[in-house]
C-alpha cells in the first residue's frame, strides 16, 4: 500500500470515495469542493492506494476559528477519513491520520482535532484509539427564518 498527496488527476476517485462516506452530498458539490481543496495551501487530501486501486482517503485542513477543546490557532483538523470496508482493520486509516498530523505539524500546528457524529460509534472508537480525547458533546440546532 502507498499513500500519496492527491492531485487534480485524482479528483474523481476522491469524489467517489467521499460519496461513500457522505452519501447525502451531491456529487457536483464534492467535485467543486475537492477541486478547491486540492489547490488550497491550508488543506490537504491524502489518497491510499493498493496496487493502483484507491482504497481510502483523508482530508484535513487548518482551522483558524475556535475549535472546541483547543487553546491555539491554527489547529489541524481531520475533516474526513474513509477506508473501503474490505481494507479496514489493516492500519490504513491510522497511516492516513499520521500523515494528516505530520502535515499539520509542518504548518506550525501544535494541536489536532476532529469531530464525530453522535451515533457514529465506530468513528469514535477509531479516534479514541488513535489518541484523541473527547472535548465536549453538543447538539447543533437550526431553523429557517
Amino acid at each position: 500500500m502507498k499513500i500519496v498527496k492527491a492531485t487534480v488527476h485524482d479528483l474523481q476517485v476522491i469524489v467517489s470515495l467521499a460519496l461513500q462516506l457522505w452519501p447525502d452530498i451531491d456529487e457536483s458539490v464534492f467535485t467543486m469542493e475537492f477541486s478547491e481543496l486540492i489547490h488550497d495551501k491550508k488543506a490537504v487530501v491524502f489518497l491510499a492506494k493498493e496496487e493502483n486501486e484507491a482504497i481510502g482517503f483523508a482530508q484535513c485542513q487548518l482551522r483558524v476559528d475556535y475549535v472546541e477543546g483547543t487553546e491555539t490557532s491554527p489547529v489541524g483538523y481531520l475533516e474526513g477519513i474513509f477506508v473501503k470496508e474490505e481494507y479496514r482493520r489493516k492500519g490504513v486509516a491510522k497511516q492516513l491520520l499520521a500523515l494528516c498530523e505530520k502535515w499539520a505539524k509542518s504548518k506550525d500546528c501544535v494541536e489536532f482535532a476532529s469531530d464525530v457524529e453522535l451515533e457514529n460509534n465506530e468513528s469514535l472508537k477509531f479516534h479514541l484509539k488513535n489518541g484523541f480525547q473527547e472535548a465536549n458533546r453538543i447538539i447543533c440546532l437550526t431553523k429557517k427564518l
